[in-house]
């Protein structure tokens, strides 16, 4: 359905990828991985025509629907809710609106405007022939998260997250042929990315997917394209499939290179010992020959660098942690909190989860004494030492310091070895320390703030949101220290890997202000739900 030939995209000098040769089919579902700043997006920009300077060609099949997630959330702020996602079917949405506009003002005496009027109904029936858009936006949209009250209400009444959950039930409504979609799974809740699971895996046509989730990529794709050293290499199966084949792979080519180095070095001796021999020279000269021939296979190490994330608590815990009691909060007449209380025994590493704006964040901020409750109290144990990964890290991080300046000013009796060994765990190199943390990326801010919390050594780590920006290797190793850590541990985070990684314990808020207090791992408590335990 899409042929990638002889591609090859530059930056200036640099080459982000060269020669590539691609043939994405039909009924596969493609995940593009690779680290930061490797190309996915440009890739993923090139594939579906957002870009168009670059040497080669892209073909994509005559006559089929090409659907691109939009990434501009202020593009439809005049426009209503449903008319936005309508615009998914860009020829659907002139035909309505052209038709509404006859029917206003039209001069039905006059034999071309009911020719128009009867050229637009058949756009119309081509596009729409069971006349069910309407019926299949309010669904599309509800499905997100979009109740019908709203769906015609304009797009600037939303808030960033909701105009994204548009901008998605856009891309689906038209069930385009061809899909891609840069990170779909941005602000959305677990129940939501759940079904967007289920709908993508339903997708007969072909798709191209860039995400950090590493569940959503292993139940979504079929294939892997792995971005790395300017090359685009395809995997058959999902995340996971690629991630054991690919170390297969590695262990296999170092295995085949050391009986290649051990025969070049025997090769390379003959010839030095033999070639003034004039009884040996032939045999020499051949042996030259398959000197020459034999090469080497340069075994790089992937451009992938995990960071080296530890957690160590510099005070060890007494016998009481936490106690919430009786908290409820209120936005005016918003009651997002009624009657918390959560007792948190030392050790506990809990998921905190549920929909978006049933107060997460709101409840991690009363219990972190950043916001008083409307009611109800906090109690830390006296041997607890807190630290905070707050949701917004563009709030804390801000200035023109350095990276090493910035994380010293928190404790500036702190050696300089320590910080800049933290820095360098996160990958901040010692050229990249000297940077100023206003000109860092969201996902590098997200990497100073867990050197912050590397550096602090609370024995209660409370994160909200901390996989936001991280890529999957960053996310892995976050799950790894989080399941390490001697200490307790309250995380809010969509990743279900992620929680499944490290939760001892699931609490799950609803709208009404109930709850669920789950005793067991993330992955325990979904399989209860699903089996109507809880």
């Amino acid at each position: 359905m899409v042929i990638v030939q002889n591609l090859t995209m530059r930056y200036g000098s640099r080459i982000l990828f060269q020669d590539i040769n691609l043939k994405l089919d039909r009924h596969k579902r493609y995940g593009l991985i690779g680290a930061n700043g490797a190309g996915k997006t440009t890739f993923l920009k090139i594939l579906s025509g957002q870009i168009n300077e670059y040497e080669g060609e892209v073909i994509v099949e005559n006559g089929l629907k090409v659907g691109v997630l939009g990434q501009n959330q202020f593009a439809f702020e005049n426009f209503t809710i449903a008319d936005a996602v309508l615009c998914g079917n860009k020829r659907l949405y002139d035909a309505i609106k052209e038709k509404e506009v006859l029917y206003a003002t039209g001069d039905f005496e006059d034999d071309a405007t009911n020719n128009r009027l009867a050229d637009l109904e058949v756009v119309c029936v081509e596009e729409d022939p069971t006349y069910e858009y309407d019926v299949n936006i309010t669904k599309v949209l509800e499905n997100v998260g979009i109740p019908a009250s709203k769906h015609h209400d304009l797009m600037s009444t939303l808030d960033s997250a909701d105009k994204f959950k548009v901008l998605l039930a856009q891309v689906l409504f038209p069930k385009p042929d061809v899909l891609f979609l840069d990170e779909p799974t941005n602000n959305l809740d677990i129940q939501t990315i759940s079904w967007l699971e289920n709908e993508l895996q339903r997708h007969e046509g072909t798709m191209v997917v860039i995400s950090h989730d590493r569940h959503f990529l292993n139940s979504v794709v079929t294939h892997i394209l792995d971005v790395d050293y300017q090359k685009i290499r395809e995997f058959t199966g999902n995340y996971d499939d690629w991630y054991i084949a690919a170390n297969v792979i590695a262990k296999q080519q170092e295995l085949n290179n050391a009986k290649k180095e051990k025969e070049k070095e025997q090769l390379e001796a003959f010839v030095r010992r033999f070639s003034a021999n004039a009884s040996k020279a032939k045999q020499a000269t051949s042996r030259q020959k398959q000197l020459e021939k034999l090469v080497i296979e340069d075994i790089k190490p992937s451009s992938r660098r995990d960071p080296s994330i530890v957690f160590k608590a510099k005070r060890t815990m007494g016998d009481e942690a936490l106690n919430v009691i009786g908290v409820n909060h209120s936005y005016g007449d918003n009651e997002v909190l009624k009657n918390i209380n959560l007792k948190f025994d030392p050790d506990e590493k809990v998921a905190l989860i549920g929909a978006n704006g049933v107060g997460k964040t709101t409840l991690l901020k009363i219990i972190m004494e950043e916001m008083k409750p409307t009611s109800g109290e906090i109690h830390w144990g006296a041997t607890i030492e807190n630290s905070y990964f707050p949701q917004d890290t563009a709030d804390i991080i801000k200035g023109d310091m350095t990276l090493y300046d910035w994380l010293r000013a928190f404790d500036p009796k702190r050696e300089m070895a320590e910080i800049r060994n933290c820095l360098g765990r996160m990958l901040f190199s010692g050229e990249q320390q000297e940077k100023s943390v206003i000109s860092i990326s969201g996902g590098e801010k997200h990497r100073m703030m867990l050197s912050k919390m590397m550096l602090e050594g609370g024995n209660f780590l409370v994160l909200d949101e901390p996989s936001n920006h991280l890529d999957l290797e960053a996310i892995v190793a976050l799950g790894e220290a989080l399941y390490n850590f001697k200490g307790n541990v309250i995380c809010v985070s969509h990743d279900r890997e992620l929680l499944d990684a490290f939760a001892n314990r699931v609490i799950e808020l609803h709208a009404d202000g109930t709850y669920i207090d789950f005793k067991g791992s993330y992955e325990e408590f979904a399989a209860a739900k699903a089996n109507g335990e809880i």
